[in-house]
């Protein structure tokens, strides 16, 4: 079985001044999840090489099990330091593919095409994608029988009340929770920061980091 995983390379926090990219343990939690269940994993990102990591996602006090064993991990750390060009990934060669979140996709995943068509290409060769926290964000141009992917469909994501907390709500491009509602998705959540995850058919969608791992699972237990 190979999952595609894909990740931002988006470091710039809007004009804040501060870095952002990737949520670390929205990387690590699902990796260990599926390179355990015997998954082979390729990562990709738009611009390939190592992708950037969120700064606050490796705060001490945000550190998680998954990311001490990322930290003691040099061949985890030598896939994520040499990510492949997301452009020269394809659907064909890949069982599903999984988002993680961190406020970077909002910049960069959201809008491209490379990650649009690859997302349209994996869903309607009936093979699973999963996003998790704001990475259901990658979603919002995606289109299948010329309506949004997630019209219809039960999803979730990163929470209004999620990104007010972190105050981030006037910096962000747009609010994942209003833009999935807005496509017409059934948004679903559960009380901020709590694990939660949505499966309908073969999408599958988590709300905040600390349902990176359930969304893996789910992403298993669908392919399964």
């Amino acid at each position: 079985m190979k999952i595609l995983m894909v990740l931002t390379s988006h470091d710039t926090l809007g004009n804040t001044g501060h870095k952002t990219g990737f949520w670390l343990e929205e990387f690590a939690a699902p990796y260990y999840a599926f390179t355990d269940a015997g998954v082979d994993v390729t990562v990709a990102s738009p611009k390939g090489g190592q992708p950037p990591i969120d700064p606050k996602s490796d705060d001490p006090n945000n550190q998680t099990a998954s990311q001490d064993r990322f930290k003691a991990d040099k061949k985890a750390q030598d896939v994520l330091a040499h990510t492949y060009r997301l452009d020269t990934m394809s659907a064909a060669g890949f069982d599903a593919v999984f988002y993680p979140g961190g406020h970077g996709p909002l910049w960069d995943l959201a809008d491209d095409p490379v990650s649009i068509k690859l997302i349209e290409d994996f869903y309607s060769s009936g093979k699973p994608v999963a996003a998790v926290c704001h990475a259901p964000a990658v979603l919002r141009h995606v289109k299948i029988n010329g309506e949004p992917i997630v019209k219809g469909k039960r999803v979730s994501g990163f929470t209004n009340s999620e990104e007010e907390a972190v105050q981030l709500t006037k910096v962000v491009p747009f609010l994942v929770e209003d833009e999935l509602k807005r496509l017409g998705g059934l948004y679903e959540k559960a009380d901020d920061w709590q694990s939660f995850t949505v499966t309908d058919g073969k999408l599958i969608t988590g709300q905040n980091p600390a349902s990176s791992e359930a969304t893996a699972k789910a992403l298993l237990a669908v392919l399964r």
